[in-house]
């Protein structure tokens, strides 16, 4: 009997309605539940064929777990082995390669030694920086945006030498990039749930409830832009959902952000019509890697997406 299992945190109106709906298919054989863990031993079996995981990358018990599971065969949505390996300087890489516009960007060095190494761990770094190459080459304004995590966490505009100095003396042993601000006069974000996709106007400067609006009505052309953009970077990612952040401006969009593999679902913050897409979307996508029988091996081998990624391959 397939068996779906929803894996989650402090969220309350999404993982309840994505329980629902799969169980609302009254597909034979087949039943969704609140996945609930004890302590995990060694070598034992997973309950689950598919897990949707929305947490594990706040908690390492869940995402022991999770890779666990894969070893004993559940498909899990998404891949664990990914969140650990993926970055955003990675993202934007192969965004690149695959013809997306990224924004001037520069890997920067963590400004104090990472813990348990010294001076001497460094030899390889060039001292100092070419920071006036660096500069030139983002101009200002600027974003100074951490390497790993989401949700705009960490995320400082920068307006020029002086202050990027004061902000990199505060970032301690993260390691960080800077990238040019882009001018812009639409921000949006394009939900992909399998080979699916939604464009969705987003706006950080208004409440919760109002950031995000459906981008029905809008420019056709660029949303069909957007919608292949952010399938073939989730596509050569290897993930189930994701949320790709574009801005757009005279038609023309560079890439912002893509890493918000557990994006805000919650029926308040996104609305309406989008929280419908969303769970109606994920529950039919979970449905079909329980009964498509994937194979969970895949999730173990993740170069190979990558070998087409850098090859430039959709």
């Amino acid at each position: 009997m397939p068996k779906i299992g929803i894996l989650y945190g402090m969220e309350t109106t999404f993982p309840s309605a994505l329980v629902e709906r799969i169980n609302s298919k009254n597909i034979a054989g087949l039943a969704a539940d609140h996945l609930k863990l004890d302590g995990v031993k060694v070598g034992g079996p997973s309950r689950y064929d598919v897990i949707v995981d929305r947490i594990s990358h706040d908690v390492d018990f869940y995402s022991a777990f999770l890779k666990s599971a894969v070893l004993h065969g559940a498909w899990v949505i998404n891949n664990p082995f990914r969140w650990a390996a993926d970055d955003k300087f990675l993202h934007y890489s192969i965004a690149a390669k695959n013809g997306i516009s990224v924004p001037n960007t520069v890997l920067i060095p963590q400004k104090l030694h990472p813990p348990g190494t010294t001076s001497q761990s460094m030899r390889n770094l060039a001292f100092p920086l070419n920071w006036e190459a660096i500069f030139e080459h983002v101009k200002f304004p600027a974003y100074l945006k951490p390497l790993r995590g989401g949700r705009w966490m960490s995320v400082q505009r920068i307006e020029s030498p002086e202050q990027f100095f004061a902000a990199y003396d505060q970032t301690g042993s993260a390691c960080m990039l800077l990238q040019s601000a882009v001018a812009f006069d639409v921000f949006y974000r394009v939900y992909v749930v399998g080979t699916q996709a939604r464009v969705v106007r987003y706006d950080r400067q208004q409440t919760q409830h109002r950031r995000r609006v459906s981008g029905d009505g809008g420019d056709a052309e660029l949303h069909d832009r957007l919608k292949i953009n952010a399938l073939k970077l989730c596509q050569a990612l290897g993930y189930d959902i994701n949320a790709v952040d574009f801005a757009a401006k005279n038609e023309h969009s560079y890439i912002i952000d893509s890493f918000n593999l557990a994006p805000n679902a919650d029926l308040h913050t996104v609305g309406p019509k989008n929280f419908e897409w969303l769970v109606d979307n994920i529950a039919q996508l979970a449905i079909d890697r329980a009964l498509g029988n994937a194979d969970s091996a895949t999730q173990l081998r993740p170069e190979r997406r990558f070998a087409a990624a850098s090859a430039g391959l959709p």
